[in-house]
C-alpha cells in the first residue's frame, strides 16, 4: 500500500514539474516568437501598429540644407540690391557728367575780335602806371568786340584810363573787362553768349592807338594772365 502510494507521489510530481516545464517553454518561446516577429513585421500585430505614434522623422541633414538654402537666397538678394544701387549711381554720375560737359560746351571761350593778334602782354612794364594788367589785342577803330563766354553784363560805362568799358560777369563770378571801347552794343544787366557782339574797338581812355585792352579777374579781385585763362580754356590768342 504504502509502495503504491509512493508511486502516485512521484507520477504526480513528475507530471507537475513537466507541465511547468512546458508553460515556461512555451512562454519562452512566444516571446522570442513575438520578438522575431516584430523586426520581420511577420506577427499578428500590424506594421502600422507598431508605427503608431512615431510622427514624422525629418533628418537633421535636410534642415541644415533648408537652412544654407534660405542664407544663400538672402545673400543673392542683398547682392542683387547692391548691383542695383551702384548701376543706379553710375548713372546718375554719367547723367551729371554729360550735363556738365553741355553746360561747357555752351560756354566755350572765343577769341574777342577776329582776326586776332595781340600786342602789349600781362605783366609788362614802361607805358602804364605799374605793370600791365592785361592782354591787348590789336584792331581798327570801330572793329566789332565779341564776348570771349556767357555771362551778365554788370557794368557798361566810362571809366577813366580805361576809357569806355564793358565788365562781363561770368557764371563763376569771374569779371571780363573790356577797355578803351569807341561804342557800347549792351547795357547793364544784358545776357550775353560767347561771340556775341558787345561794342567797338576804339581808343577812349589813356591810349596810344586804338585796340582792346581785356582782363580776366577770378571773382572780381585781382586780375590773372588773360592769356593762361584762354589756354585753360582750349584757345591761344
Amino acid at each position: 500500500m504504502s509502495v503504491l502510494a509512493g508511486v502516485a507521489a512521484l507520477g504526480l510530481a513528475v507530471t507537475g514539474a513537466v507541465t511547468a516545464g512546458d508553460q515556461q517553454l512555451l512562454g519562452g518561446s512566444n516571446d522570442r516568437l513575438v520578438a522575431a516577429n516584430a523586426l520581420s513585421g511577420a506577427s499578428g500585430q500590424s506594421s502600422s501598429d507598431l508605427l503608431d505614434g512615431r510622427g514624422v522623422v525629418v533628418s537633421r541633414d535636410s534642415r541644415r540644407d533648408a537652412m544654407d538654402d534660405a542664407a544663400d537666397a538672402d545673400l543673392v538678394a542683398e547682392a542683387e540690391a547692391m548691383t542695383e544701387q551702384r548701376n543706379a549711381a553710375l548713372v546718375n554720375l554719367a547723367q551729371k557728367a554729360e550735363a556738365r560737359s553741355k553746360k561747357l560746351a555752351l560756354n566755350q571761350w572765343v577769341l574777342p575780335v577776329n582776326p586776332s593778334s595781340t600786342t602789349a602782354e600781362f605783366g609788362e612794364y614802361g607805358l602804364w602806371a605799374s605793370y600791365h594788367t592785361g592782354l591787348d589785342f590789336n584792331g581798327s577803330e570801330g572793329q566789332q568786340i565779341m564776348a570771349v563766354a556767357n555771362g551778365v553784363v554788370t557794368s557798361a560805362s566810362y571809366d577813366g584810363s580805361y576809357g569806355n568799358k564793358t565788365v562781363v560777369t561770368l557764371d563763376d563770378g569771374t569779371e571780363i573787362w573790356y577797355c578803351h571801347q569807341s561804342s557800347f552794343g549792351v547795357s547793364e544787366g544784358d545776357t550775353v553768349t560767347a561771340g556775341e557782339v558787345i561794342g567797338s574797338i576804339g581808343s577812349t581812355g589813356n591810349v596810344t592807338g586804338s585796340h582792346l585792352h581785356l582782363e580776366v579777374r577770378p571773382g572780381g579781385g585781382d586780375p590773372v594772365d588773360p592769356r593762361d585763362a584762354f589756354v585753360v580754356h582750349g584757345i591761344t590768342p
